[in-house]
C-alpha cells in the first residue's frame, strides 16, 4: 500500500510539472505562423504565445502576434507568455507587452507591418534616430495592427 501511494504521489507530481506553461524554443524554418500559416524564418522576429495549458504558439512576426490577440481576445487575456523577438538578439525573446515596437519603412518585417520588437527602451531609441519611423509600446502596436497602420 505505501508503495501504491508512493507511486501515485511521483506520477501527480510529474503531471503537475510536465503540464506547467513554459515558452518553447521557435523552431525557424519549421514552425508555422499560427495566424498567416506562413513558415517562421527570420529570428529576428519571430513571436510565440503560450497559452494557460502551456500550448505554444508560434508566429512570424509581431503583427502577426498582434493580429492573433485582437482577434482572440480571450486568448491573449489567459496567456500565459506573450513574446516577441528582440531584433538586436536575434532569436531572444522578451516579453511583448513589455517591448517597444519601431514603425520604420527601413526594417521591413515579414508581415509589411514594418514593425520591430526590441526590449531595451534606449536601444530602441536609438534605432528610431538611425532608422526615422516611430516607437509605440504594446497598446499603440495593437492599435496601429486593428486599424492597419502602416508607415509612409
Amino acid at each position: 500500500m505505501r508503495n501504491l501511494k508512493a507511486y501515485l504521489y511521483s506520477l501527480g507530481l510529474i503531471v503537475l510539472l510536465g503540464c506547467q506553461a513554459e515558452p518553447k524554443p521557435i523552431a525557424y524554418g519549421q514552425a508555422n505562423c499560427t495566424h498567416c500559416n506562413m513558415t517562421v524564418s527570420d529570428n529576428r522576429y519571430g513571436a510565440e504565445l503560450v497559452n494557460d495549458k502551456g500550448k505554444a504558439h508560434f508566429f512570424d512576426s509581431a503583427e502577426c502576434l498582434l493580429a492573433y490577440v485582437t482577434e482572440n481576445q480571450e486568448q491573449g487575456q489567459k496567456a500565459a507568455y506573450l513574446l516577441v523577438t528582440d531584433f538586436t538578439k536575434p532569436g531572444e525573446l522578451t516579453a511583448a507587452r513589455n517591448a517597444y515596437f519601431l514603425q520604420t519603412k527601413k526594417l521591413p518585417s515579414p508581415m509589411g507591418m514594418f514593425l520591430t520588437a526590441v526590449t531595451n527602451k534606449a536601444t530602441a531609441t536609438n534605432m528610431q534616430q538611425e532608422y526615422g519611423g516611430r516607437l509605440l509600446t504594446w497598446k499603440e502596436a495593437l492599435l496601429a495592427v486593428q486599424n492597419n497602420e502602416r508607415p509612409e
